[in-house]
């Protein structure tokens, strides 16, 4: 018999310490994982010309780039991120490079503009920061995605839902019923590897359309439409925000919607598209657990000058599954499932047990 129990904003979760971790996300493919190729030849290209940096976006095993200035390069295989003590780069020539891997994405940084994100070909995301913002030099953050998709069947076999196959059956099952799915965790957590995943398993008849800040999922479906933000120009206009993009991705017909993240005003749109016939909707949000998830979605409501009885209502009615998401080092796992609810007005969570 299945048990639950109401988490409160403030309550403290424990880990299940038996269950087994989920290995760095390369680990798939190193298991002999059937994983769709995607991109490598687009991501090479891309690679090669990105100067001294061209090894480490070619390499197959690396997920995250960072430069610390003159400081140094870090790197993550997989098991977190360690000093390449080879790396050396003058501070002009590291700026330089900082503002050619920005024109590659069609942006340009400056002391005007001195942060700017971008996205290049094959799916790899930069953010630089340049100086006087930056007081140690140039910074470099890059995201490498991976080199194939990974399905449920594969993060199965990973560890991320541990040893039982009852957590997997009941993702296939809220997937196929169309339940609209709320991820949440820390960065890191594999948030947008499980997304992607689920909405590989939707029906190929389904158009998924999917809105991020920057694009980064890479569902295996047939059809999928990805938009993606625009920041202002340098005259400040041209914006085009997640909740225009939530607007206008409505009229175009969607069988499921996904929201890459939640991070803003955004969330009004969202809601009120999953509690007006939208169902099969997904959507990520960083959360530090789960029971700090209503906390985390009354802020955003506040945003969007909504009060927290009617973020707690409109969620509720809209979100019909939470899946919380850990990692720990390099392991990733689903750590719990929930349910939203309301006590006495307020949004709280449920926790499943399995």
């Amino acid at each position: 018999m299945r048990t639950t129990r109401v988490l409160h904003t403030r309550a403290t979760i424990g880990c299940r310490e038996a269950e087994p971790r989920l290995a760095c996300r390369h680990a798939h493919l190193r298991r002999g994982a059937e994983l769709r190729p995607v991109g490598d030849t687009e991501r090479l290209d891309v690679a090669s010309r990105c100067g001294p940096l061209a090894p480490y976006l070619a390499a197959a095993d690396v997920t995250d780039i960072v430069v610390n200035g003159e400081a140094g390069l870090w790197i993550d295989r997989g098991a977190g991120l360690h000093r390449d003590p080879r790396w050396s780069l003058p501070a002009a020539q590291l700026r330089a490079l900082a503002i050619r891997l920005i024109a590659l994405g069609g942006r340009h940084i400056d002391e005007a503009t001195p942060c700017v994100d971008v996205r290049l070909p094959g799916g790899i995301r930069v953010h630089a920061v340049l100086e006087p913002v930056s007081t140690s030099g140039t910074l470099l953050s890059i995201r490498v995605p991976l080199a194939g998709r990974l399905d449920l069947a594969a993060l199965q076999r990973g560890g991320m839902f541990g040893r039982s196959d009852d957590r997997v059956r009941m993702l296939h099952r809220a997937v196929a019923a169309r339940a609209n799915l709320l991820i949440t965790g820390a960065a890191g957590s594999g948030k947008t590897t499980l997304l992607a995943a689920l909405l590989g398993e939707a029906d190929p008849a389904d158009r998924i359309i999917a809105i991020e800040d920057v694009a980064e999922l890479r569902i295996a479906h047939p059809h999928v439409v990805s938009l993606e933000s625009r920041q202002a120009n340098l005259e400040g206009a041209g914006r085009i925000g997640l909740e225009q993009l939530l607007r206008e991705a409505l009229r175009m017909r969607p069988d499921r919607l996904v929201l890459g993240e939640c991070r803003g005003a955004e969330i009004r749109e969202l809601l009120a598209a999953l509690n007006t016939g939208h169902d099969g909707g997904a959507g990520t949000l960083h959360a530090n657990s789960l029971a700090d998830v209503p906390a985390r979605l009354e802020a955003l409501g506040a945003l969007a000058g909504m009060s927290a009885e009617a973020i707690a209502r409109q969620t509720v009615s809209a979100i019909g599954l939470v899946l919380h998401l850990e990692r720990d080092g390099a392991a990733r796992r689903l750590a719990q499932v929930g349910r939203f609810t309301l006590e006495n007005g307020r949004l709280a969570v449920i926790e499943e047990q399995p």
